[in-house]
């Protein structure tokens, strides 16, 4: 167990949203993140999204608005950005796989980073591999070149990059990128569960990745949807930071949406209640060795 851990909260992801709290605009985004810091969340994460559609987005100029809003405000937060956007490959189905839908999204490496060169967060999350995304056609395509190219791409840019493990092999990629010299020390990870035809939530499989993670990993652990929460006090038990958010789960308890802010108030007071103590976001900064760019 650890005696002191940050928060990163996800305010908003790329499915549709499904809950009017979701923030949708850029300046809807920009403020659940403020809220999100001033009740405790060391990191932000962030996805951008259509202000028309809801619908998730890589425009650089949707991503700027945010960031600038976020750095003029009173918080100052460790800005996470996604790199995982371009990533949709969505077959024509069973009969004729290769009739792409036009849902795919597929740019180079160096299009995916376009907002992460430009705004140079202090992280940005690359999903290290490949896998079923819900029940229909679309699979989260990251094959190990595109991999390479955006870790190498991010490493010149001085961001670090926080590699999101979804299932037991995308740690073996995680190895591989670290033994290609692309993963400056410490690595940064973060355990995702939950999430279906990745790894399930369960203790057992959770164990099964804090045992394969690499040398002075320092990681983060969360599940989707009413685990979130569980997930807060059992991270810190298994070596693990906390995450939690919209992205990933909609409601505070049984019948009641959330917002960020609550998701974060009620993740700190869990953790205090066991005695662990949430980090601020310069101790973060020290700790990552991260490089600010404000």
């Amino acid at each position: 167990m650890i005696s002191e851990v940050f928060i990163t909260c996800a305010v908003t992801g790329g499915a549709p949203a499904k809950q009017p709290n979701v923030p949708k605009t850029p300046a809807q985004i920009a403020e659940a993140a403020i809220d999100a810091a001033r009740e405790g969340a060391a990191v932000v994460h962030i996805h951008v999204r259509d202000p028309e559609t809801g619908m998730s987005s890589r425009d650089p100029a949707l991503f700027r608005e945010v960031v600038q809003r976020i750095r003029k405000s009173d918080v100052n937060p460790v800005l996470n950005l996604t790199a995982g956007t371009g990533s949709d490959l969505v077959l024509g189905g069973p009969e004729s796989p290769l009739s792409l839908s036009p849902r795919t999204d597929m740019p180079g490496a160096m299009e995916r980073l376009a907002h992460v060169e430009d705004l140079r967060p202090e992280i940005c999350t690359v999903d290290c591999g490949s896998m079923n995304f819900g029940r229909n056609e679309f699979i989260m395509a990251n094959t190990p070149g595109m991999l390479s190219a955006l870790c190498a791409r991010i490493q010149e840019l001085g961001v670090r990059p926080e590699l999101e493990v979804f299932d037991t092999g995308h740690l073996v990629q995680v190895h591989d990128l670290i033994k290609e010299g692309l993963i400056d020390d410490p690595p940064l990870i973060q355990l995702c569960m939950g999430i279906r035809y990745g790894a399930p939530d369960d203790a057992t499989t959770l164990m099964a990745l804090v045992h394969q993670l690499p040398p002075r990993a320092i990681y983060s652990a969360f599940s989707i949807g009413p685990m979130q929460m569980p997930y807060v006090a059992l991270a810190p038990i298994v070596g693990a930071n906390v995450r939690v958010g919209l992205e990933d789960n909609l409601y505070l308890s049984r019948g009641r949406l959330a917002t960020n802010a609550e998701l974060v108030q009620r993740a700190v007071g869990i953790l205090e209640r066991i005695g662990v103590r949430v980090m601020g976001p310069d101790e973060v900064r020290e700790k990552l060795a991260l490089k600010a760019y404000h």
